[in-house]
């Protein structure tokens, strides 16, 4: 009897990173202009006039648009929660997706106020992926299913992608992916989460670092430590990058896990995350760290560690009034104002 095929391959993701599009300078060059014809001293919107640009250049067009904005959580449990390194049991994380589907949670109420089209993900939220301290927390096949069904979220019609998660002990889980793909120690990543101290989070700061010293050895590159390392949740979001880039969708991370789970990419290729931006800078300490190794700066900085693309969702306002600045101010000849003298 003939072997099965497996339904996905690590093997296939790599060879996807080999053809990513690149930026589209024509329409990047076209909103720089507009916006240097704009009623304002040049760079007086900052980094309003930098994100419409960005936008421009990766949806391949301008003016961008962002009529279909969706805020994408995908949910996962892990197998090291087990090890007692969160605040909050593991039952957690269907309760909150079951939160999240009645309209509860925090995201829902700034979906709302972005007009953004929510969508949750469970990725099998009954068998949580395996401790990683014993061993990979997923099978090669297991990962890619997950980097796949992340892919599928980036449907036609969509103009701008905000992700983020939900797992309970997945901070834990991003700790342990940064601490390997950019080297120090496990207390150098490792942060309350849900809200850990003492000897909780001395325990969250020893799981880090098992897991770490178990994988970092044997694994051949990126996806390989996210196999090892992640969950299914932190996968589809690598997934879910990917695709976006391929269909020229810009994105907007959230959080830590949310940032973990892209640098995965920058790993293997330091441009791989430029259709990205970080919305903000978490209050998880290994999230500062995690940024300057991306080379991301963020767009605000309100000490929110929530998750569940909260901080995503809230920057699409921001990304709305850039854009709304931009394409509707009258130029310098429209208004009748003079420019800038030579």
């Amino acid at each position: 009897m003939a072997e099965e095929k497996p339904l996905a391959t690590l093997d296939e993701m790599r060879a996807l990173m080999a053809h990513l599009p690149g930026p589209d300078l024509e329409a990047g060059t076209a909103a720089a202009a507009r916006e240097a014809q704009l009623t304002k001293p040049a760079g007086a919107l900052g980094r309003l006039e930098e994100l419409v640009q960005w936008m421009a250049t990766w949806q391949g067009k301008h003016p961008p648009t962002i009529e279909h904005p969706r805020t994408a959580v995908f949910a996962g449990n892990h197998g090291v929660a087990a090890r007692g390194v969160s605040a909050f049991p593991a039952d957690v994380t269907a309760q909150m997706v079951q939160n999240f589907i009645r309209g509860g949670a925090a995201v829902n109420q700034l979906c709302e106020a972005v007009s953004a089209d929510l969508r949750v993900y469970e990725m099998a939220l009954d068998e949580p992926t395996a401790d990683f301290t014993t061993a990979p927390a997923m099978s090669d096949e297991d990962c890619a299913l997950a980097l796949a069904y992340g892919m599928m979220a980036v449907e036609p019609g969509i103009d701008l992608l905000a992700l983020g998660e939900m797992g309970i002990a997945n901070t834990t889980a991003a700790a342990a992916l940064c601490c390997a793909l950019f080297g120090g120690s496990a207390a150098e990543w490792v942060g309350p989460g849900t809200g850990v101290a003492g000897a909780v989070l001395e325990r969250k700061v020893a799981v880090v670092g098992e897991a770490v010293g178990r994988h970092r050895g044997e694994a051949t590159d990126a996806f390989d430590l996210l196999r090892r390392l992640g969950g299914r949740e932190l996968a589809a979001i690598t997934g879910a990058i990917i695709a976006a880039r391929r269909a020229r969708v810009p994105v907007v991370l959230d959080g830590y896990a949310t940032t973990a789970a892209a640098a995965v990419l920058f790993a293997l290729d330091r441009r791989a995350l430029d259709h990205c931006i970080v919305a903000h800078r978490s209050a998880e300490p290994g999230h500062t760290r995690l940024l300057q190794a991306l080379g991301k700066a963020p767009l605000f900085d309100l000490g929110m560690r929530l998750g569940e693309a909260s901080g995503a969702t809230l920057a699409i306002g921001i990304l709305k009034s850039a854009l709304a600045c931009h394409t509707g101010m009258a130029t310098f000849a429209e208004a009748g104002v003079s420019g800038k003298e030579d």
